[in-house]
């Protein structure tokens, strides 16, 4: 990987007037923004359509995009929507956080003009686009039973919509009819915006980093449609659970609920769903993170119906025969592995089989109580470093939070003598690293404290995934600051 930097900033935290970020002006300007300053890199959350919690991290679908993020100006110019429509909708939230719940409640009834407007105009285009997507089939009529069933879990639909059987998705397709098209041009609305967004995006000379979450929610299209890739029992429900063992952060563990996969049957099917998955971020994203790939070693199952991810305990995963499947079918795509977490050797054995590069957070780093291999001079050039992620707290709210003996220890390593002034040596420790890759969040970059943080994970808070950025903060002051430092460092582009 050559010597570059860039960006963490999602598409649903950039501006807009209409309640969350989306693929239009904001995004193109934001990409121009990154090539000013000298980025080469803009790094995004999973892109999926999110469900209960609006995390990225929980989608109805591994493959359909978001459609909160299809911009509707765009959708305007195209003749599919009227000003008036958009001027008299409600779309809420402020302008530094999203209102999940009120778009939830007024983006879908929008989008259905744009759908009663343009479905006949693109028919030839869109039946083009389902002929590509053949996941289409399964994800459309999903969220369409999803739909008439009051949005309720497939746990709870009726026996026959759940086990499959043939005549009920024959009778759900002919009377769902106009739902299937709808969701189905959703996708081909978003898919046609994104395209157009990463084209434009690749021109400036700009890679996109997706992400890809390890395990997929029960209740989503993928493990409706492939209940036999998954650990389930024979009524369908999960038999265990993911989650991560307790720690010193979470004395119970965290609990995410998902369900496991079945990896023998995965490896029967020579990992067909999943290197479909990896296929479809290649459509989308120029390199892509594989989320908790420690998991990929061993895995961390928890009975169904624990409240608490106290009563796991690991077990084997699929290792470097699914490694090695990857690398056989993508032996040119650029893959990270989000190698934090508990690392055991196994792990590490493993990243180091897989050749792709790891993470390195610097929020990590300095615990006084042990040498970090998250310190900079312990880097290889094989790995993306970042001040923290999504996850963590931004950088200026963790400076004010650490302890005195972990503030001393940094300020000694990086050669300061105020507390105040860790933040800019936090940053220019990373640019100037080993790395390959230097990622700073556009919070840091900001100098934004706690009411920016993106996620606490293991929470359902309102606050999780809403952060935005204001308009007035993208500037060309910032960009001027970003390049100087990144041409000192030698990252730009």
């Amino acid at each position: 990987m050559a010597r570059k930097s860039g960006v963490l900033l999602h598409i649903t935290s950039l501006p807009s007037k209409y309640g969350i970020g989306t693929l239009g002006k904001e995004a193109y300007r934001f990409a121009d923004f990154l090539h000013a300053a000298g980025q080469r890199c803009w790094q995004l959350l999973p892109l999926g359509q999110t469900s209960y919690g609006d995390s990225p991290y929980q989608t109805f679908s591994t493959y359909a995009g978001n459609p909160y993020m299809i911009d509707l100006e765009l959708l305007q110019k195209d003749g599919l929507l009227l000003e008036q429509e958009l001027a008299a909708t409600d779309f809420g939230g402020e302008d530094d956080r999203v209102d999940f719940g009120q778009l939830y409640r007024v983006r879908y009834d929008i989008l259905y003009k744009a759908y009663t407007r343009g479905w006949k105009r693109d028919r030839d285009a869109v039946r083009r686009f389902q002929k590509e997507n053949p996941w289409l089939k399964d994800y459309a009529l999903y969220m369409a039973i999803k739909r008439s069933q009051g949005m309720q879990s497939w746990e709870h639909w009726p026996e026959p919509l759940r086990r499959r059987e043939k005549e009920a998705l024959k009778d759900a397709r002919v009377r769902l009819r106009e739902d299937i098209r709808f969701f189905t041009y959703l996708q081909f609305l978003f898919f046609r915006q994104w395209r157009a967004l990463k084209d434009h995006v690749n021109q400036l000379g700009i890679q996109l980093i997706g992400d890809i979450p390890i395990y997929v929610p029960y209740d989503s299209a993928d493990v409706w449609a492939n209940p036999d890739l998954f650990q389930l029992d024979d009524d369908l429900l999960p038999a265990k659970v993911a989650g991560v063992p307790p720690d010193a952060f979470t004395a119970d563990g965290q609990l995410w609920g998902n369900p496991l996969y079945d990896w023998l049957q995965h490896r029967k099917t020579r990992y067909k769903w999943w290197l479909g998955r990896i296929r479809a971020c290649k459509e989308l994203v120029d390199v892509v993170r594989i989320d908790h790939f420690r998991g990929l070693e061993s895995y961390w199952a928890v009975p169904y119906g624990e409240t608490t991810a106290r009563g796991g305990a690991w077990v084997k995963g699929p290792g470097t025969h699914f490694v090695r499947a990857i690398k056989k079918a993508f032996p040119d795509y650029p893959l990270i592995a989000e190698d934090l977490g508990f690392l055991t050797p196994a792990v590490r054995r493993l990243l180091k089989y897989s050749g792709y590069p790891g993470m390195k957070v610097l929020q990590f780093a300095f615990d006084p109580r042990e040498e970090s291999d998250y310190l900079p001079h312990r880097y290889t050039e094989n790995c993306v470093c970042y001040p923290g992620t999504h996850d963590n707290e931004t950088l200026r709210q963790w400076i004010s939070s650490i302890e005195r003996k972990t503030a001393r220890f940094a300020m000694d390593y990086l050669g300061v003598e105020k507390k105040k002034d860790l933040f800019d040596a936090i940053v220019h420790a990373g640019m100037h690293s080993k790395a390959d890759t230097f990622i700073v969040p556009m919070q840091d970059l900001l100098h934004l404290g706690k009411a920016a943080r993106m996620n606490l994970p293991g929470t359902l808070s309102t606050d999780n995934w809403s952060w935005r950025l204001k308009k007035r903060q993208v500037t060309n002051r910032l960009a001027g600051k970003l390049l100087a430092l990144t041409q000192e460092a030698g990252r730009a582009g």
